[in-house]
């Protein structure tokens, strides 16, 4: 399943919000700095669709605020 992720870094509390077109817009309490966010994304995603962190790729948009983000929900 892939999923268009808006992320908003540096946020004073961690959360997800599903918007009406299934996007995700994720607030993160990390700086986009050296991956970290991207990291914490991969976490958190990990978190609300129950899978392994390994089973989440970011496809497209690694420096960028919108992400394309795969995530591999077969067993």
């Amino acid at each position: 399943m892939k999923k268009q992720v808006k992320v908003k870094p540096n946020s004073k509390q961690q959360k997800i919000e599903e918007a009406a077109d299934g996007s995700l817009s994720v607030h993160l309490k990390s700086p986009p700095v050296d991956g970290k966010a991207n990291e914490e994304l991969i976490k958190v995603l990990a978190e609300k669709f129950d899978v392994p962190k390994s089973k989440i790729t970011i496809k497209s948009g690694l420096s960028s605020k919108t992400k394309l983000v795969e995530i591999d929900t077969e067993q």
